[in-house]
């Protein structure tokens, strides 16, 4: 067994917490090992948030097929090439981890292929792909090794009739019809595209609404926009279980109803993967699978961080590339703020999108807020009628006091929530953000006007 450092840090998965954490520790000077046994990029490039945006994308270009007459613009719709879709989808996610593994590179990060596991506080043990072993020593090992899709007691995933979003990713048609189990992030996405490439959809959520962390209003929204779009859904409906038939699955909810479709997609969320790695030899503490760790990242092993979904912080990239930048500059002898994840932007790229930063009216209560809000209709800015979009932006505040959550629904608002992460993170009051003079015509006026009604000067807001 070859023995290879020791490295100032080893990263035990190359997704998004562990490649920014690899990057900037190498900037920092480190000496860096970057174990992955799969592709660099993790879940989001390969499997979750660049595919899943490619397929929406395209989705969205049917559904402008199919509407070009309102614009007065001569199309047909043929129909979905479901290859050459996935040829757009699998290009993109190749030139980008392309582009990646030339930058980790670039860097002087040592990439090793294999199984990593933990072989005690400052070791990793590899297994290359061909059985051969290697010993990795490192300062400090950061584990980063992500998430997978969950599924429910009794209910097996074939790849078959019953499927995950891995899955999903790979189909070679468009399903005639799918029953999705869960209306979270991921199921609300899938049902997307799968509506807008023509499938009959059922989502099945066991809580009282869609995307059930989000503001109840904009649950409400995107529920009424589904219902106009076709896509069905039963709430409040826990799953019993799903058998397999001649023409697909059968799915029975505990209220006795029966929903048959082509495909049933578990979408109940993503569980760490953690088993296997060494953390209770190397005396790593796990709760309910996920690595415990302080506001630091910092595990109950002095040498040993963890970053991204492996721990119970927000299961998005966005927050892993914080994570592991935050250990990296932690180990590289700065001193890095603590992340607040109430100011990390959320966002679902269904049509239409939600997108939200901040806290919402309910958890301000909770928390002993005395509030105000408004919500601005996007029926009356001209840009959103301009795309044809219907939606909301609604701001909550503390009376007298800063902005507390923005919370928008509609088309493109997945992209106007970064001046929302500003004026929560920035802890700014309605009044400042209201002096600022927002570009005519565009979706990001429809924030002024909300904060202008805030401040007590509303120009388009009724009230």
């Amino acid at each position: 067994m070859a023995n290879s450092g020791p490295f100032d840090i080893v990263v035990l998965g190359g997704g998004s917490g562990g490649y920014a954490c690899a990057l900037r520790a190498a900037e920092l000077g480190k000496t860096v090992a970057l174990v992955e046994r799969d592709t660099l990029g993790g879940t989001c490039l390969n499997r979750g948030c660049i595919p899943t945006k490619a397929l929406l994308h395209a989705a969205e270009v049917a559904d402008q097929t199919r509407e070009a007459a309102t614009f007065g613009i001569m199309a047909s719709f043929e129909g979905i090439d479901v290859a050459g879709v996935n040829a757009y989808k699998d290009k993109i996610v190749s030139t980008t981890v392309k582009g990646l593994t030339g930058l980790i590179r670039s860097k002087g990060i040592t990439v090793v292929e294999g199984d990593g596991r933990l072989a005690g506080p400052t070791s990793v043990r590899v297994t290359a792909p061909d059985g051969t072993e290697s010993t990795l020593e490192g300062r400090h090992i950061v584990l980063a090794t992500g998430s997978r899709p969950k599924t429910l007691p009794g209910l097996e995933i074939d790849g078959e009739r019953i499927i995950s979003s891995d899955h999903a990713l790979r189909l070679e048609r468009v399903p005639g019809s799918v029953v999705i189990l869960g209306g979270g992030v991921i199921g609300v996405e899938f049902a997307s595209v799968w509506r807008s490439f023509g499938a009959e959809v059922t989502i099945v959520e066991a809580l009282p609404h869609l995307l059930p962390l989000e503001e109840e209003s904009s649950s409400k929204r995107l529920e009424r926009a589904f219902r106009k779009r076709g896509v069905k859904y039963e709430l409040g409906a826990r799953f019993q279980e799903a058998k397999t038939t001649q023409g697909g699955v059968s799915v029975t909810l505990e209220n006795g109803k029966v929903l048959d479709a082509e495909l049933l997609l578990v979408a109940v969320g993503r569980a760490p993967v953690s088993e296997d790695l060494g953390l209770a030899e190397a005396g790593v503490e796990t709760e309910r699978g996920f690595v415990k760790v302080d506001e630091f990242c910092r595990t109950t092993v002095p040498t040993v961080s963890a970053v991204g979904d492996l721990i119970p912080t927000l299961q998005l990239a966005h927050a892993g590339f914080a994570e592991g930048i935050l250990v990296a500059e932690r180990l590289g002898g700065l001193t890095p703020a603590p992340i607040d994840y109430d100011g990390v932007p959320r966002i679902t790229y269904s049509d239409p999108e939600v997108a939200s930063v901040g806290i919402t009216s309910a958890q301000a209560r909770e928390r002993g807020h005395e509030v105000k809000e408004v919500v601005y209709d996007l029926a009356g800015n001209p840009k959103s009628k301009i795309l044809g979009t219907q939606g909301e932006i609604k701001v909550i505040a503390a009376v007298d006091g800063p902005v507390l959550g923005v919370h928008m629904v509609g088309a493109r608002v997945g992209e106007l929530i970064a001046e929302g992460q500003l004026i929560y993170n920035w802890e700014a009051l309605p009044s400042e953000v209201a002096q600022l003079i927002h570009p005519h015509p565009t979706q990001s006026e429809a924030v002024g006007e909300a904060h202008l009604a805030l401040a007590g000067k509303p120009l388009h807001v009724h009230g």
